[in-house]
């Protein structure tokens, strides 16, 4: 019978060369903020993921937010420590490797543009016209962040009813609602990921319910014996539902900082 692989000492790395590494952007690389395009990534934790990313298996970028907006706020660009960084945006929906400088983005979902023609007259009708909208491709993301903190809650079952009726699914998040098409989502990338690069550990770090599903696909992984990982949760007065399944929980991006900065030097020396 195959037992579980215990996660190792969440606080090292015993085996870099082996380890995938895979974050979550907002609420764990970078505070979440009323303005989502100003949601720079932590530069502290970037510092600690150039000086690791060289003596990984493969670093990881898995986030809600399209790849483009990825790149620009982590300042990946232009630093050839991220020659091999893997990002995977939109849930998994979009592909870069920094490899090949390839983006795979897919067209438009039909739902989401007729959702983009309904929405502003559907909200003013449910006294909701104050929504602050992030049209994202391939998603449309309503935000209450500074805004009206009890409004998603009141529009839940409508905002799921309109979901179902265009051929969407929801995705709730942290003062933020999306409404996009069905089939990716943080587990599915992964898995993927896993078969891909053949890590013999993962250690993933997230902060919200759009992470849940990459928890519970790499929890089975480890259970079954197939590999080892590490769960790390950022945590958040707003959101808790990630605590109590993690090996290590972080207080916030300034300890997601903290914690990758001595990965680092534990794993590369100090730097001088």
């Amino acid at each position: 019978m195959i037992g579980r692989m215990p996660a190792p000492d969440p606080t090292r790395l015993a085996d870099p060369a082996g380890t995938l590494l895979a974050l979550d952007f907002d609420g764990t690389l970078s505070h979440v903020v009323d303005d989502p395009t100003q949601a720079y990534a932590h530069q502290e934790s970037i510092d600690a993921l150039a000086r690791l990313a060289p003596v990984l298996r493969g670093l990881a970028i898995v986030t809600g937010r399209p790849v483009r907006q990825a790149l620009e706020l982590g300042r990946f660009s232009g630093r050839e420590e991220f020659g091999q960084l893997l990002v995977r945006g939109q849930y998994g929906a979009e592909r870069w490797d920094a490899a090949t400088g390839h983006l795979d983005e897919p067209g438009r979902p039909e739902g989401v543009t007729a959702l983009a023609d309904r929405l502003p007259a559907w909200l003013a009708e449910h006294d909701a016209s104050h929504v602050r909208l992030e049209d994202k491709g391939l998603a449309i993301a309503l935000h209450t962040r500074g805004i009206d903190p009890d409004l998603l809650a009141r529009l839940d079952g409508p905002l799921r009813e309109l979901a179902r009726h265009v051929g969407l699914t929801v995705e709730p998040g942290r003062q933020v609602v999306e409404l996009r098409a069905p089939g990716s989502d943080k587990g599915v990338a992964v898995r993927a990921l896993v078969e891909e690069l053949a890590p013999r550990h993962v250690v993933y770090a997230g902060d919200d319910l759009g992470d849940l599903p990459a928890f519970q696909a790499l929890a089975e992984l480890r259970d079954t014996g197939r590999i080892g990982a590490t769960l790390v949760c950022s945590a958040s007065g707003e959101q808790d539902a990630l605590v109590a399944i993690s090996d290590l929980v972080l207080d916030g991006p300034d300890a997601v900082a903290a914690w990758l900065t001595s990965l680092a030097d534990a794993t590369t020396g100090a730097p001088a």
